[in-house]
């Protein structure tokens, strides 16, 4: 039996034992065999001396750990290899220690390892912080190979508290570990690392990019095509990609993205190599992914403007009333001081209606006025569209002369609408020019391949380069004149006017 067969056996040893409700609180999902191959298979080893050393941080049954060893060992006989691992669960700490001892049986002298059974980003704060108590010569290494916990805490949680500089909003163990990493590299040295994608945009990621793409640089990114076949044995709904990291400040002139259908297809791989300033683009440091010429051209239309709707006097806001937390607000039927609540329900074939929407409440009160916005021009915009929807942007525009008796309206808080950043109103035109925008192809595909979840996010829509104000001006007389509100419609005058 070959090393990777007998982990394999002792790591499907400890699945079976382990309850998955179990392991999913700690946030572990195991590796898969055909998984950590591909990973060790990324690495450039062509210039490594006669020694190397690998940190396997979070290393669970070491699966990661003998891919990459047999990966040296194939292809140098003669190398001398230390492992460094870290893992904290008293439950799978046997398994580790069992499989890197059959390693080193295996491998004899040229193979030394050690676990660290200390949390791994406790254990080096200091150093990450470089505060008085750091050491002097953190250790360094010459590869770091893992599959990080993926697990939501709290910001006062002791790891979020360590390091400071790459948290903003709600932290994840998985970019915690991440940043570590990418910290205890040698330079020029490398990391393969497999992590959800949410990491790629967003607010709450922002202070780990700018870190993680500022001291690194993406070389090769992996993308699976089906998200509920990667942790195969592990039932896991996540977004994942491979990523491997060279700690540099150097850019490449491009990265490769390659994809499979899941993780035991790695037989049936597509490849295409991308622009470096095409996956990673703008002042948020936002990943994009794209998997064909197409996206790749996508990007670099999106990409001819530089100002955004922030810029050009608009913005992307949420929808106010949570419904259920404002029960005692809301109405099922119209009467004196209520007004109309809109729901996504409501935003249908391009326009935005108050036909009943199939909720229970479709009114509210007026008694609020944080509850209430003034009844004017928008542009809807469906906050969560279904996976297996055609369109992840699913706007309509909103006229206030098709609800004239009111003076105010509620928004639901599924829904985002575009308004002015002062308070003010747009114009007709700027409101079908902005529909125009968002209801085109062009904007639907540049989303997609920068968000691969189903929610909407009005902060990365706000961060979209856009044309300027008296072109989308422009593009909107031309939507009214031809009054026709469909997408094809909207590429086309798109294309003529701003995108030519």
């Amino acid at each position: 039996m070959s090393v990777l067969e007998y982990v394999r056996s002792q790591t499907k040893e400890f699945l079976e034992s382990m309850p998955k409700s179990v392991r999913k609180k700690k946030g572990q999902f195991f590796t898969s065999l055909e998984t950590a191959m591909f990973m060790a298979e990324m690495f450039d080893f062509s210039n490594c001396g006669d020694e190397v050393s690998v940190l396997d941080p979070g290393a669970g049954t070491g699966i990661l750990t003998a891919a990459f060893v047999d990966r040296v060992f194939k292809e140098n006989p003669n190398i001398r290899i230390t492992i460094t691992c870290y893992e904290t669960d008293t439950e799978v700490l046997p398994v580790l220690k069992n499989n890197l001892e059959h390693l080193k049986n295996t491998f004899k002298d040229i193979l030394n390892y050690r676990i660290i059974e200390e949390d791994y980003i406790l254990s080096q704060s200091n150093d990450f912080q470089e505060n008085l108590l750091a050491s002097k010569n953190p250790e360094k290494y010459d590869y770091v190979i893992g599959n990080p916990p993926y697990l939501r805490v709290m910001r006062d949680n002791p790891s979020a508290i360590a390091m400071p500089k790459v948290v903003h909003g709600a932290p994840n163990l998985y970019f915690l570990f991440a940043s570590m990493s990418l910290f205890n590299l040698k330079n020029d040295a490398e990391m393969v690392y497999i992590i959800p994608r949410s990491w790629t945009s967003g607010a709450y990621f922002k202070a780990f990019r700018e870190y993680f793409l500022n001291e690194g640089k993406i070389e090769n990114i992996h993308l699976f095509v089906s998200r509920d076949k990667v942790f195969n044995a592990e039932q896991v709904l996540q977004e994942t990609m491979i990523i491997k990291v060279r700690k540099t400040e150097k850019k490449p002139d491009n990265v490769l993205i390659t994809s499979t259908d899941s993780s035991s297809d790695f037989e049936n791989i597509t490849k295409l190599r991308v622009p470096y300033d095409s996956v990673v683009a703008g002042d948020e440091l936002y990943v994009y992914l794209p998997t064909n010429e197409t996206d790749i051209n996508v990007i670099k239309k999106i990409n001819m403007y530089h100002s955004t709707m922030p810029d050009e006097g608009l913005k992307m806001k949420t929808g106010i009333v949570v419904d259920f937390r404002q029960w005692e607000e809301l109405r099922k039927e119209p009467g004196e001081n209520t007004l109309p609540l809109f729901y996504s329900q409501h935003i249908r074939d391009g326009r935005v209606n108050h036909q009943p929407s199939g909720k229970e409440y479709d009114w509210i009160i007026d008694e609020k006025p944080g509850l209430i916005q003034k009844n004017k021009n928008y542009v809807f915009i469906k906050r969560f569209t279904a996976k297996e929807e055609h369109r992840r942007l699913q706007c309509g525009v909103y006229s206030p002369s098709d609800f004239e008796e009111y003076e105010y309206i509620g928004t639901q808080n599924k829904i985002n609408f575009v308004d002015k950043v002062d308070g003010g109103e747009m114009d007709t035109q700027t409101t079908y020019g902005i529909y125009a925008l968002l209801n085109s192809t062009l904007f639907d595909m540049y989303y997609r391949i920068l968000n691969g979840s189903t929610q909407v996010n009005s902060t990365e829509i706000n961060n979209i380069p856009v044309p300027p104000v008296d072109l989308i001006k422009e593009i909107g007389e031309q939507v009214l004149l031809s009054k026709d509100l469909s997408t094809d419609n909207c590429d086309r005058i798109i294309s003529e006017v701003a995108y030519a």
